[in-house]
Parts: C-alpha cells; structure tokens; sequence
C-alpha cells in the first residue's frame, strides 16, 4: 500500500536555470492537450486541484514541478512529479508552439534527475499521430518510458483489456507495458505509483 503524506507546488519554469536545484527523483508527465495529464497527476498526488484541470488546449505554457512525499514499504520519501505542456492541439500559433517544442527539448535531453517520462494516450481513442511522434521523440532521450492508457471509466469493463492489447500492439510495446487507469474511478492508481518507484529504485 502506498500512502502520500504531503503534495505540493514547487516552482514554475521555463528554461535550464528555472529549473529546481534538489538532487530529488523527478518524473515527467506528456501527453496531448486534454488526454487527462493534470487530472491523473492530481490522481496519484491525492490532491484535487494541486493542478488546474482546463478544458483548453494547451493552457499548460510552463513546465510545472510537484514535489510529493509518500510512504511504501515503511519508507518515506520525495518523488518529484513535472507537468508538461500538452501537444497536438492546433489553435496555438506555430511560433509558440516551436518555444514550447524547444523549453520540452532541452527540459528531457539535459535533466539529470529525471528519471521516468510518463506518456499518457487516450485509452478511449487510442494513440493519435501526435502520440507515436512523441514516443518515437522519446526513445533517444534518457529517461525510462512508461506509457499509460488512461479514461478507461468511459470504456466498458469487458473493452478494456482488448483495448488495452489493441493499444499494445499499435504501439508495438512488449508484454505487461502499458498501464490502464482511470482519475474518477480506482484503476490503476497504486500500479502506476509502483511500477514508478521501480524504475525509480
């Protein structure tokens, strides 16, 4: 059982020097505009509103950090969420959208301290273009992948795992890689929290 004591925000940045100076285990959240992100951080922060959740495309323009202190297996300690801007979404002007290209380029090829990308897809729609272009992104960047299927409440519960498998296969991942979860019902929660600090150690 994973137990989180405390979630709060840390800072708000945009460039190398903003970022937080602690040698703290980071994990940062992508995902296309309105896929879920902010919903699931606050999921698994326990928190309702440490993020604001927005019906807007790419109303996240920041790189956002978290710290959280939970407890597993008798143990306390800090794991650092960071909330990045959402992609795919066509109303931003291109010149914006090649800022935010460039701060989320230099924030996962130069983080020594982020240790796990988590890449969130719509588990209702499946991945989109914008998904295998990220993933595809992230394989030569250094931090651990995890990909994770959320909305799976709007599915229904004999679906899910043949879509879960669907996703899978679409994204070509091995067996037992992609996670499904759900912010507004109890799925996938504690899986995500531990297959995290695993790869955390």
């Amino acid at each position: 059982m994973i137990k989180v004591h405390t979630a709060e925000f840390v800072t708000t940045a945009t460039k190398l020097e903003d970022y937080p100076r602690h040698n703290i285990p980071e994990v940062a959240f992508v995902g296309r505009s309105n896929v879920g992100k902010s919903s699931m951080i606050n999921t698994l922060a326990h928190r309702k509103k440490m993020v604001r959740v927005s019906n807007t495309p790419g109303r996240t323009r920041t790189l956002n950090f978290f710290d959280v202190v939970l407890e597993h297996r008798a143990k306390k300690r800090t794991v650092r969420l960071c909330d990045l801007p959402g992609y795919g979404f066509a109303k931003v002007p291109k010149s914006e959208r090649i800022i935010w290209d460039k701060m989320i380029d230099t924030y996962l090829g130069n983080r020594h301290t982020l240790k796990v990308v988590v890449c969130i897809i719509d588990g209702e729609i499946g991945p989109t273009p914008d998904d295998l272009e990220m993933l595809d992104f992230l394989q030569d960047k250094p931090p651990r992948i995890l990909v994770v299927a959320t909305k799976l409440d709007r599915i229904s519960k004999s679906a899910r795992k043949p879509m879960l498998l669907k996703i899978q296969k679409q994204l070509e991942l091995p067996d037992n890689a992609l996670l499904g979860f759900s912010s507004n019902e109890d799925i996938g929660h504690e899986d995500v929290w531990r297959t995290l600090l695993g790869i955390i150690g």
